[in-house]
């Protein structure tokens, strides 16, 4: 079967999060994405920041990585936007066919 991840992206703008989660879902980029509302603290030039911001974690097939970067760079307004692949090593067969079937298959 082919792998299939879950990808990770962060913003600190729920709009610009929902317009990210609404293109990738409309393209079948992704099967399915979570939003929480996090806070993150983390260096930048030199400081320590400390944000509230909005997680995404998508599934999709490993195949379909780039493309999804590519959606998510486009739609970002980070200077460096947290883009972050894992892949999926295991679990329910039937949630892994899920995935795949509700994703296009990658160009």
């Amino acid at each position: 079967m082919e792998t299939c991840c879950n990808i990770t992206t962060a913003c600190n703008n729920k709009d610009i999060a929902n317009r990210i989660i609404q293109v990738l879902l409309d393209k079948r980029l992704v099967s399915c994405c979570q939003i929480f509302n996090i806070e993150s603290t983390y260096w930048w030039l030199g400081n320590i920041d400390k944000e509230k911001e909005f997680l995404i974690l998508m599934k999709t097939r490993k195949s379909l990585y780039k493309e999804v970067e590519e959606e998510i760079l486009k739609l970002h307004d980070y200077d460096t936007a947290e883009i972050a692949c894992f892949d999926i090593v295991g679990g329910n067969e039937e949630f892994l066919k899920w995935i795949i079937s509700e994703t296009k298959n990658p160009i």
